[in-house]
């Protein structure tokens, strides 16, 4: 009976990340005693992971925490938060972020996280990508402000550095990289610097006290088995035993981050972050090729017994894939705040593999 009231149920590598989260500390969850949150892009990857994270710090240490989910399907919202919607502490929030918030109630601290997300959406839909970000986002900053919140989090991503200069090294918060504003795919890129000038603006103009979280490519524990990225491709591949077929070179370098430590610096960033700042969010020791990191697939799981191949299409672009870069994004800004990653690039892949095998056999 009592499994009814866990947060993750049916993955039970996500719900062990959930309740490791609440006892290592490093989220001071008391300063959310008896608070309201407010997340947007609820139903998301991260967003879902941050309100079941809520959730589970109110069974695990009484938090008394009230979740607000905004969702624009109430059927996804219901697979998501499976046996969740029957507790009192979350209530779902019909609605998109394409239009002004609708709520009457009263909110402590928001987390933004509503975002285009797919490469290939930013190509096909760059317009859409563009308003989505803009446009949802003025929504969310004055509803903030009407709600003069405590602290609001603005989920980004490492994009906003565009390509790096070859030279560039570990990458701070003070960096900024060439963007081409003529391609199309710099249609999330660009949204991106754009809202976090947004951010900083009613920061300084209205006192809402926002918060940036840079994320890099983030993966982990409660992915879903189809999920189109290139992380969840590699774990598929192993599941199924099928070669890792490459449609590049793989050159392009970047780091890393597993959820529940992604997760972690989000709340972090939330409550103890600097208004107006943001803070990369990225495991610097999990630096790699994507060709490096398909092999490191392959040799993590020696028994599906597959190898790295590659097939160069003609149509690269339609992929929406970045220009091949070397970007590694430097955390120190984070760790000052108390942050440190928990699990590496090796761990990342099992844990990803046995949560994907979870939730495909609970389908």
């Amino acid at each position: 009976m009592e499994q009814q009231f866990l947060e993750s149920p049916q993955d039970a590598v996500l719900q062990e990340d959930l309740e490791l989260l609440i006892k290592d500390g490093m989220v001071p969850f008391a300063d959310l005693k008896n608070k309201t949150v407010f997340v947007t892009g609820a139903t998301g990857l991260l967003g879902s992971q941050v309100v079941k994270a809520l959730l589970c710090a109110n069974r695990m240490i009484g938090t008394g925490c009230q979740i607000l989910a905004l969702v624009r399907s109430r059927q996804k919202a219901e697979k998501v938060f499976a046996g969740l919607l029957e507790r009192k502490d979350l209530t779902l929030v019909q609605g998109d972020i394409a239009q002004p918030v609708c709520y009457d109630g009263k909110v402590d601290y928001i987390v933004h996280g509503a975002s285009a997300t797919s490469s290939r959406y930013f190509v096909s839909n760059p317009v859409e990508t563009i308003l989505t970000a803009v446009n949802g986002t003025v929504h969310m900053l004055e509803f903030a402000k009407e709600k003069r919140v405590q602290g609001f989090l603005y989920l980004s991503s490492l994009e906003v550095y565009g390509t790096p200069a070859a030279d560039a090294g570990k990458i701070d918060e003070s960096y900024s990289g060439y963007l081409d504003p003529l391609k199309v795919r710099s249609s999330y890129s660009e949204s991106k610097r754009m809202v976090e000038c947004l951010c900083a603006s009613y920061a300084s103009e209205y006192e809402v006290p926002v918060k940036i979280a840079r994320l890099s490519q983030t993966f982990g524990a409660g992915v879903e088995y189809e999920d189109g990225r290139v992380f969840a491709e590699f774990a598929r591949c192993a599941l199924e035993n099928k070669n890792i077929v490459l449609h590049t070179k793989g050159q392009t370098v970047r780091s890393y981050c597993y959820t529940k430590d992604a997760v972690a610096a989000m709340l972090l960033i939330l409550l103890k972050g600097e208004s107006g700042a943001a803070y990369n969010v990225t495991n610097m020791d999990t630096k790699i090729s994507i060709a490096d990191m398909a092999q490191l697939v392959c040799d993590t799981f020696p028994q599906a017994g597959i190898q790295v191949t590659f097939d160069m299409p003609k149509d690269v672009d339609s992929f929406g894939y970045n220009p091949e870069m070397v970007i590694a994004l430097d955390s120190s800004r984070l760790m000052e705040l108390g942050w440190k990653p928990t699990v590496d690039l090796r761990e990342m892949f099992v844990r990803l593999a046995a949560s994907m095998e979870d939730t495909k056999a609970a389908i």
